[in-house]
């Protein structure tokens, strides 16, 4: 079960099937999230980067504040069923678009094709570090931060990600987000 915090369906609650094996960001973690990106994008103007999508907990909080251009990734066809039937049951189909498949390799076939003003990753929390790397290097070598984009990178508060374009990150008890700029276009790798 988690909660849209705020928009259009501000308080409304969607409950996941239990067989479901999920791990949908607090709602504190959530609303601290949100309010530092809406200080800095307004939510109808800009596109956003769901990978590892889970139930839609992040790219429905997106619609329901209006942004009007989410893509979501996930692998699990439960998953990505899930997101499509609540985006229609709530009118918010046009804003998602939810693509099947591995985080990984969609990124691979999807480089450069296009940017993002915010790119948000919630991968399982017990992936090892090296594939978080390989997240951040091909989203940011990859064109996929638009000149004022930020990747966005959920991970537990113990691992201490370390990158040259790392500018932040905040602790919500367990939960880590940590913030990444754009590559500058001088060292963009093709």
């Amino acid at each position: 079960m988690f909660r849209i915090i705020s928009g259009k369906w501000k308080a409304k609650k969607i409950a996941a099937p239990k067989n479901f094996e999920v791990r949908p960001t607090t709602d504190f973690a959530k609303e601290a999230l949100f309010s530092i990106l809406e200080n800095k994008y307004d939510m109808q103007s800009i596109s956003v980067l769901d990978l590892f999508a889970g139930i839609g907990s992040i790219s429905l909080e997106f619609a329901s504040r209006g942004c009007q251009d989410v893509t979501s990734v996930e692998m699990n066809p439960k998953h990505t069923a899930f997101i499509n039937s609540t985006a229609s049951e709530l009118d918010m189909a046009l804003q998602i678009n939810v693509q099947r498949g591995d985080v990984f390799d969609w990124l691979k076939k999807f480089r450069n094709k296009k940017s993002f003003e915010i790119v948000f990753s919630d991968a399982p929390f017990e992936m090892e570090e090296k594939k978080y790397y390989e997240l951040i290097s091909l989203v940011l070598n990859n064109k996929f931060l638009k000149e004022n984009g930020v990747l966005i990178v959920e991970h537990q508060s113990r691992m201490k990600l370390e990158h040259p374009n790392l500018t932040d990150t905040r602790k919500y008890g367990n939960v880590s987000f940590s913030f990444f700029d754009p590559n500058k276009e001088d060292n963009q790798e093709l």
